[in-house]
């Protein structure tokens, strides 16, 4: 035991003594190159995932031909480089027998494009080709600043069907120096309605070649909403036309009493004093003081214009719009993709952007945008900056639609092809497009058949809508 015991204290003595006398020799610090051995290697981050190829077929009037690749082609290869994943289709629209009879062909096949103009949503809606958006506008801000009653027009029993493709603002365009030339007010945006015609009437002069209204067609389209702004674009409310009211009749007379400041109005030797044979060119050719027209020319006016114009719209400030349409098929295998493409080529304030630089680069004008933000309206108005145009941006949401064929069902019945059973004179069965375009002619009396062309027309519009929604 004696000796167990002074061995275990030499042991002790020993380690005391070099713990004493050798300094510890350090831990190395880590490093970046040598971890700890303690450390958890960090998770390696994956590559983005590429997304899945997508195809989408594609058609439009628009396009013109590969070697032309206008601003139309150039949108689609802008959106393509974009989104390198996606195809685009041009789909042949060539065939014989027109627009709805070649997308009638494709849906037989079960062939419908993906996304395509659309002349006639609510067939199309009947048909079962349209797809349902409502929940992707929903959460998009670009569709949030579409004037109202272009999304209106899109909306079915609360269902979104289609969007729109082009905005023009219409009404009449005014030149401002034949005013001058005559010593007169030019008419202005906002104008009251009688001071308009009494300057349109001031200003005619057709032994000088000089016209106060360019035609007398329009006015009965445009006047009744300036008697009841209950009434919109030929007298349709939203719901029925209203060929028998008060407001509709005055329009008619509004329109016969005009007729003498017209083109219609000329006789044939005054007709000698204009330049050319038709109403079409009077404007650019400074012999009439105000036109009819739609902003589609204004990219136009804008590079070839020798005088100074501007937009008036409708008196008593309010304009028409005029608008395009795409369908997004139902059968489409990618909804959110062909959402999102035709989106690009419609109201995309960020292909706005994108447009604009494909016309500066080309030296074009510039159309309307869609969705009114404040980037976009700002760049159109870096190609013209007009008041008038300028107050029609302002007050887009109280505008009336004038492209109502290709979203109300029942509507070309009821404003042009629906025959009521009238006989005039020689003119038998005759349609109610031809009624309109001749209540001012003194051919019969407006107001002896009024309430029969309502009545048949809101009938077609009502058998329509219950067809489209059944």
């Amino acid at each position: 035991m004696k000796t167990l015991a002074k061995l275990i204290t030499f042991v002790i003595a020993v380690t005391m003594l070099v713990s004493c006398g050798t300094p510890a020799t350090p831990t190395p610090a880590p490093t970046a190159t040598q971890p700890p051995a303690t450390a958890v290697p960090p998770t390696p981050i994956p590559p983005t995932a590429t997304p899945a190829p997508v195809t989408l077929r594609y058609a439009n009037w628009n396009l013109g031909t590969e070697a032309d690749n206008n601003a139309e082609r150039q949108m689609i290869k802008a959106y393509t480089d974009a989104h390198p994943w996606v195809t685009v289709e041009i789909v042949d629209m060539s065939a014989e027998g027109g627009w709805e009879a070649n997308l009638t062909a494709y849906a037989a096949k079960g062939e419908l494009p993906d996304v395509f103009a659309a002349n006639n949503v609510p067939l199309y809606y009947q048909n079962g080709w349209m797809a349902d958006v409502s929940a992707l506008v929903a959460s998009d801000a670009d569709w949030a600043n579409i004037p109202q009653p272009l999304k209106d027009a899109f909306t079915y029993q609360g269902k979104v069907l289609g969007i729109p493709a082009g905005q023009f603002i219409m009404g009449y365009w005014v030149n401002q120096n034949v005013y001058e030339a005559a010593n007169l007010d030019a008419p202005y945006y906002g104008m009251p309605v009688d001071e308009f015609f009494a300057t349109a009437k001031a200003l005619n002069n057709p032994a000088k070649g000089m016209l106060g209204l360019d035609e007398q067609w329009f006015i009965e389209g445009w006047y009744p909403h300036t008697q009841d702004a209950n009434l919109k674009y030929y007298s349709f409310d939203g719901s029925k036309m209203n060929y028998n009211s008060q407001a509709f009749k005055d329009a008619v007379s509004k329109t016969t009493e005009i007729i003498p400041y017209t083109w219609q109005g000329l006789t044939d030797a005054d007709k000698k004093n204009f330049k050319f044979v038709g109403p079409w060119e009077l404007f650019t050719n400074q012999e009439v003081g105000v036109r009819w027209d739609a902003s589609w020319n204004v990219p136009g006016w804008v590079q070839n214009a020798t005088f100074n114009w501007d937009f008036i719209g409708i008196p008593g400030g309010s304009q028409a719009i005029v608008f395009d349409a795409f369908g997004i098929s139902k059968t489409t295998a990618n909804l959110d993709a062909a959402y999102d493409f035709a989106k690009w080529m419609t109201f995309s304030s960020e292909a706005y952007q994108k447009r604009g630089e494909i016309a500066k680069a080309a030296g074009a004008g510039l159309n309307l945008p869609i969705a009114m933000d404040a980037n976009s309206i700002a760049l159109f108005k870096s190609f013209v900056d007009k008041p008038g145009i300028n107050q029609a941006l302002d007050n887009l949401n109280n505008s009336m639609l004038e492209s109502l064929a290709k979203v109300v069902p029942g509507y070309i019945q009821a404003r042009w092809e629906g025959k009521p059973g009238i006989d005039i004179g020689d003119n038998k069965d005759v349609n109610i497009g031809w009624m309109l375009d001749n209540a001012p002619s003194g051919l019969f009396k407006f107001e002896d058949y009024s309430a029969k062309l309502e009545e048949f027309a809101n009938k077609a519009l009502s058998d329509a809508a219950a067809a489209v929604n059944k």
